[in-house]
This record gives structure tokens, C-alpha cells and sequence, in this order.
């Protein structure tokens, strides 16, 4: 089915709401056009296009909720799809937390969407993947990665007035580059969601030098040291604080943000005070759409730490009630302040220290002071005197991310980032002091 504009859409919702003989009646319709080209051993292997509309409706009778998904749209089958949630609805038991369809909401268009995304073509596609297979082959090397851009529509309607429907697009890229021998490991990612700000080119090489830089790593003993961590290595181990900043779990103890004795944290000061990070569903490096589905609230420009302090948790439409607190639309994206120095700048200042290109295969050690453990890889490096002297082998570590920005010694120039899926992401580079190696890793 092909992408949807503003009126198509609204035209099929109220079909769906007309439809419905229940109390209320939600509906979200998401419509994308993904392409893709995966190439490994410097050869592509595979190369593709996925087109797919969905429609999901919910329905409820007082507190018994039901819901359908259906990809066709014709009146036959959305009606059908509509008396199916009804019939779940009236099967299911009471939700004891039901909240009611929100009202009608004003929503203040973001810009995600690129035509030059929505260009791309299996040519382009083809060129990304060129640009890393030649060089590597150039600097005998092989290389693996994976490109994938997306052009799309979400749209959401209920049955007291709500509507929102925004057109986005967005790309990835992660590459691999090794040695022929295996001994020297390089990797890169980017994502953005305007096609001009990417370069194929810059990606590829940023992975292979590392590769090349990489081999013959000497062993460091574990132990506590300063680190300048690249923005992507610091990005996952900070998702993972900011899909804590829930107040119903920290409210009910399960955070590092829940208080001795109950409650929460909220304004206490964790971090260090040049620790500032915000949501901001109209900037203009991470644009997203302007409402949360779940909830179908507003999304604001919000604080989420200011100078050190918890300035913001996110509340969903229960908890609120029942905290007698504001819900909002959850946070889209994650920008975080930084420094103005480049990452060689920083490397220039340290008189000895460890940089991190990657971590990886993270997993929770202790949610309730944010434990984490992981390891580096892709390329670790031993700093003395303000250079790189060589590279080290990879280590596992145990850290909390609240640890790491009480111990900042210095904030680089933020980065765009994909994220973990959930969010969009600034970030910048960080040196931190005492971070936490406990043993080594023979993987490159």
C-alpha cells in the first residue's frame, strides 16, 4: 500500500471510529518503506525493499479493553477488524488501571522527514556498501555492514477528537573492518535522519583505520582508569539510565532513582553539575514526532537532568493520577550538553588513559544502583603523554553509568546517534577517571 498523506489517513480513521459501538475507540496507523543492503566478506549478500501499512484499533467498554490489527482497508475489513477488538473487549477482564481516551490535543509539527532519505535508491544503496568493500580491499582488509534507510507515516485519532499524523524518514549504518589474519578490529555507526548528513565515505574509513590501527594489541592488567569514551561507546550504557527514569519504578523501589524509606529523587543531585541533558522533540539534529503513542500526549522540550540534578521523570496517565503528578508524553530523543573539544583534543590532554571505540554485550549487574557489565571491543587504545601509544586488549567492566558522570573530568563535542532504538541521541565524548576494568578479553 503506498505511504499515506494527512487526508487518507483521517479518512480512514474516522471510518474506523464510525465503525465502533464501544465507549471509546483508538487508532494508530504506521505505514513505512524500508530498503537495505548487508554486504560481509566484501561481497554483498543481501539487498532488499519492505513496504507494509498496518492499522491497530483499541476499543473498551467501561474498563474492558480490546484490540485488533488488520494491513488491508477496505471497509469490509476494517469494520471486521473493529468488531474482532470489540469482541475481545467484551471477553477480557477489567483493567484495574484503565485510564479513558485522552481528550482532544494540539500537536506542534517536528520536521523528520528528508526528501533526500526519501530519494534513496537501490543505487545509492549499492554505493554505500561499495565504498567500504573497495577501500578494504585497497588496504587488505575485509569488512561487513549493514545500511538501512526508512521512509514513513504514523498517525493516531481516538474517539474524543484526537489526530496527529507526521511523515518521517531516518537511515543507520554499521560497519565491521578486520584484518585478514583476524588480529586487528575496526567498527563505526552512524544514523541520522536527513541522507545530506551522512557520508558513506568518512563511515567506512573511520572503521578501517581502526582495524589497521589495531593489531598486535598488548595486554593492560585490569584495574581503574581514566577512559576517553567515544560517543557510541558511552550512548548504550547511558539508554540503559535513561529507560530508568520511570517515577512509577522508582516510586515502588525497583531504580537507582527510588529514595530509602520511599519515593523518589527527583530534584536530588546525582551527577556531576556539567551533567545537562534535555528532550527536545523539534531539534533539529534529532527530530521526532511531536506526541507519544502511548499515551497520545504532547511530547514538550523537557530537562531531564539540569546541572547535575534530576530535573524531570516520566509519569504514565495512572501513576500521575494517582501521584497526583503531570503526565506527558514520553521522551523521544535524548540530547546531552557538551564540551567544544574534538576527540584527538581530548586524547592531547591525557596524560595517560584508555580510549574505547565500542562497548558491547552489556547485561544488568544491579538495577537499583544501575550496575552494569559489558565489554569493550573494535578497538581499545593506550594513551600516554597526550598520544596514542598502541592498542590493548579488550576488557570486560563493571560500571554504573551514575558513577560514570560523577567522575567526569571532561565533556568533547556531542555526537548524533541512533540509540538503542527507543531514542535518538546527542552525546558527547567523555573522560572519565576510575572506570572500572575487571578482567581481559582475548576477542578483538
Amino acid at each position: 500500500m503506498k505511504q499515506l498523506n494527512q487526508e487518507e489517513a483521517k479518512r480512514i480513521c474516522d471510518r474506523v471510529i464510525g465503525f465502533s459501538k464501544a465507549d471509546e475507540c483508538r487508532v494508530q496507523i504506521s505505514g513505512s518503506r524500508t530498503g537495505n543492503i548487508r554486504y560481509a566478506r566484501n561481497s554483498v549478500s543481501t539487498a532488499g525493499l519492505v513496504e507494509n501499512t498496518e492499522l491497530t484499533v483499541s476499543v473498551a467498554f467501561g474498563k474492558r479493553q480490546g484490540t485488533a490489527t488488520i494491513n488491508e482497508f477496505d471497509d469490509k475489513s476494517l469494520e471486521k477488524a473493529v468488531r474482532r477488538a470489540e469482541d475481545v473487549a467484551r471477553l477480557a477482564p477489567e483493567n484495574p488501571e484503565f485510564m479513558p481516551a485522552v481528550g482532544k490535543q494540539e500537536f506542534k509539527a517536528s520536521n523528520t522527514f528528508s526528501p533526500a532519505t526519501a530519494a534513496i535508491d537501490p543505487d545509492y544503496r549499492a554505493e554505500v556498501a561499495s565504498h567500504s568493500i573497495l577501500s578494504a580491499r585497497k588496504n587488505k582488509l575485509v569488512t561487513a555492514g549493514f545500511f538501512l534507510d526508512t521512509t514513513g507515516f504514523e498517525t493516531i485519532a481516538n474517539s474524543n477528537g484526537v489526530f496527529g499524523h507526521q511523515q518521517f524518514t531516518n537511515l543507520s549504518f554499521t560497519c565491521t573492518a578486520r584484518t585478514e589474519d583476524g588480529r586487528g578490529s575496526g567498527w563505526v555507526t552512524r544514523g541520522v535522519n536527513d541522507a545530506r548528513r551522512f557520508d558513506a565515505r568518512e563511515a567506512s574509513e573511520v572503521a578501517i583505520e581502526k582495524a589497521m590501527r589495531s593489531v598486535d594489541a598488548k595486554a593492560l592488567e585490569p584495574g581503574r582508569y581514566t577512559v576517553i569514551l567515544e560517543p557510541a561507546a558511552t550512548s548504550d550504557l547511558l539508554a540503559r539510565m535513561f529507560s530508568a527514569f520511570d517515577a512509577r519504578q522508582a516510586d515502588e523501589g525497583r531504580s537507582f532513582l527510588s529514595k530509602k524509606g520511599g519515593g523518589n529523587r527527583l530534584g536530588e543531585k546525582l551527577f556531576d553539575e556539567r551533567v545537562n541533558v534535555w528532550s527536545d522533540p523539534w531539534d533539529k539534529d534529532v527530530p521526532v514526532r511531536p506526541w507519544d503513542n502511548d499515551s497520545m500526549l504532547p511530547r514538550e522540550r523537557t530537562d531531564i537532568i539540569k546541572d547535575g540534578r534530576i530535573a524531570t521523570l516520566e509519569y504514565s496517565r495512572y501513576w500521575a493520577q494517582k501521584q497526583n503528578a503531570q503526565a506527558r508524553g514520553r521522551f523521544g530523543n535524548i540530547i546531552m550538553a557538551g564540551g567544544d573539544k574534538s576527540l584527538e583534543e581530548m586524547i592531547a590532554s591525557t596524560k595517560k588513559g584508555i580510549v574505547v571505540t565500542r562497548t558491547w554485550y552489556i547485561r544488568s549487574v544491579d538495577p537499583q544502583s544501575l550496575l552494569l557489565t559489558g565489554l569493550t571491543r573494535d578497538g581499545t587504545f593506550y594513551v600516554e603523554n597526550g598520544k596514542i601509544k598502541h592498542p590493548v586488549k579488550n576488557f570486560r567492566f563493571n560500571e554504573s553509568p551514575v558513577s560514570m558522570l560523577n567522575n567526569l573530568d571532561e565533556l568533547g563535542k556531542p555526537t548524533v546517534l541512533g540509540g538503542d532504538g527507543r531514542f535518538q541521541m546527542v552525546i558527547p565524548a567523555m573522560k572519565i577517571r576510575d572506570f572500572n576494568f575487571t578482567s581481559l578479553s582475548d576477542a578483538v
